[in-house]
């Protein structure tokens, strides 16, 4: 039997459903399946993320702080040094990472990277930090890209298309589709009365952390602009972080404004069972996914910080992306809830994004690139 070991300097809660399907698909196709984590640094200790899985094995990494920068060094269990893939995080400053892509000859294991293929959050995309992964980007035998732009990067970097696997990176949206089904007719009329909305409302809903990057700003100086022409607009919004003080001042002085603090399970299906429009004009993520199981079009921004999940939001055809200020975002949504037909399309695209990305099809993915990795020789 094949051994894999994958490793996480930190295991997210969000990927627990992951580790757990793809152990048992690895172990139905004769693979041995391994997970090695450590524990998240101080600063991120704060976010309380992190899972828990009574099979992996857990190492005690050491961190060393650069400025505001945190570098780690992740220990190896010896009894693991026998595997015949080990798959690392694509990150720079995971120290531990280096004797493996840069003294390949020391090692029987083939080695994969799991990564995003650039810092789509950098301020310096053509900076030394930047180049320096882009020159490890060909030091590995395999690639688990998380979405098609991922690939699209390491093609132009010159990395072969036949050692990629593109995971379309999801979480578990199955319980988030079973919590919108749950919520009554009842509940939203309950909902509704809380929040104070008028009869045929139109629903604008921000689901997510609330920090610079997500253009809190921009996003409530277009909720202004379409208020003055939609007198019923309200604007939802859901979450917390350190821009929380942003919010509940403007808040203050606008009454369709509701921030409701953070929401989970079926209390949050609700509020996106009343939404008719997602507003994310900054950087998008794996939020996209609950926007596409509820069937409610997100409105973003082509110039945001976007994770790689952007590649899932097709302008027109499950969402749409704004090129300009936020009175043109503005206008754009306005026209969105005045066309009924352009609407229902949308909503149909976001629903069948729903199918595509899922957990399982990650999943299935993730074991067809393991498989066919081990079948290959090593790439040099």
């Amino acid at each position: 039997m094949k051994k894999v070991i994958i490793v996480q300097y930190r295991l997210l809660h969000y990927r627990l459903e992951l580790f757990e399907r793809l152990q048992k698909t690895c172990e139905s196709r004769g693979i041995k399946l391994h997970l090695v984590h450590g524990q998240p640094t101080k600063r991120e200790e704060k976010k309380r993320d992190v899972g828990t899985l009574p099979w992996a094995d857990v190492v005690v990494n050491r961190y060393f702080s650069i400025g505001s920068r945190d570098v780690i060094w992740e220990p190896f269990p010896a009894q693991h040094y026998d595997a015949d893939l080990v798959i690392f995080m694509q990150e720079n400053r995971l120290l531990s990472n280096y004797p493996w892509l840069l003294l390949r000859g020391l090692h029987k294991a083939k080695v994969g990277y799991w990564g995003h293929g650039r810092n789509f959050q950098t301020r310096h995309p053509t900076g030394l930090l930047e180049k320096w992964k882009q020159f490890l980007v060909g030091r590995v035998d395999w690639w688990f890209a998380y979405t098609d732009m991922t690939k699209d990067i390491l093609l132009s970097d010159g990395y072969l298309a036949e050692r990629i696997t593109v995971l379309d990176n999801a979480i578990d949206n199955d319980g988030f589709v079973a919590d919108l089904s749950s919520i009554t007719d009842d509940r939203l009329a309950e909902l509704r009365g809380e929040l104070g909305l008028p009869e045929g409302a139109q629903v604008g809903l921000y689901c997510g952390s609330l920090y610079p990057d997500k253009r809190l700003d921009y996003m409530v100086a277009a909720a202004d602009k379409i208020q003055a022409v939609l007198p019923n607009f309200h604007l939802l919004i859901i979450g917390d972080g350190p821009s929380a003080s942003e919010i509940k001042e403007a808040a203050v002085s606008r009454p369709w404004l509701h921030w409701v603090g953070v929401r989970k399970g079926a209390e949050k299906a609700a509020y996106f069972r009343l939404a008719q429009v997602v507003f994310n004009p900054g950087a998008v993520g794996l939020h996209v996914l609950d926007a596409f199981c509820a069937g409610v079009p997100m409105v973003t921004t082509a110039d945001a910080k976007h994770g790689p999940e952007i590649a899932y939001l097709k302008d027109g055809e499950n969402g749409l992306i704004v090129q300009g200020n936020d009175e043109v975002y503005a206008d754009t949504i306005i026209a969105l809830l005045q066309d009924p037909l352009r609407y229902a399309q949308l909503r149909a695209g976001a629903l069948a994004g729903a199918q595509r990305y899922t957990l399982q099809n990650m999943v299935d993915s993730f074991a067809d690139g393991i498989e066919r990795c081990l079948m290959m020789d090593r790439k040099f």
